[in-house]
């Protein structure tokens, strides 16, 4: 038998993990137990996550480190594919450790996940904290 496969959007797990609207989380945990249990396969991928990381920050003004937990729980669900998930564990830690804005973060496991070693940018405070690429202003 084919099981159905589906994409969850952002708005799903932002329901879920601030249960601010209590019917909608209850919904979507009724939909990770209907994957988890293998019933359906829900799929996400990287823009949602990143979407998440910055409402949970800007809007509902979780830490990084709070909010890394919330995705290491996404990237840790049972039944959920999420594209990318070792760019994305590699990007919420950075994010925290490195004290960087989570798209920096992305980009920087992204391009070290391609062998690219060398970045041209003007934000050399922020991606100069990686000590896996070379940082080089445009100007020069």
């Amino acid at each position: 038998m084919k099981v159905e496969s589906a994409f969850a959007d952002t708005n799903l797990f932002l329901r879920y993990l601030t249960n601010d609207i209590p019917e909608q989380a209850q919904a979507f945990e009724q939909l990770l137990i209907k994957a988890g249990q293998g019933e359906m396969r829900l799929v996400t991928n990287s823009l949602v996550i990143a979407e998440i990381v910055w409402t949970l920050e800007s809007f509902y003004q979780l830490s990084p480190a709070d909010t890394q937990s919330k995705i290491l729980a996404i990237l840790n669900t049972s039944g959920l594919e999420v594209a990318e998930a070792d760019l994305l564990l590699q990007a919420i830690t950075w994010h925290v450790e490195k004290n960087v804005a989570f798209i920096d973060a992305y980009n920087a496991a992204w391009m070290v996940s391609q062998g690219l070693r060398q970045i041209y940018t003007h934000d050399r405070k922020h991606l100069g904290r990686f000590d896996k690429l070379t940082v080089i202003d445009p100007r020069n």
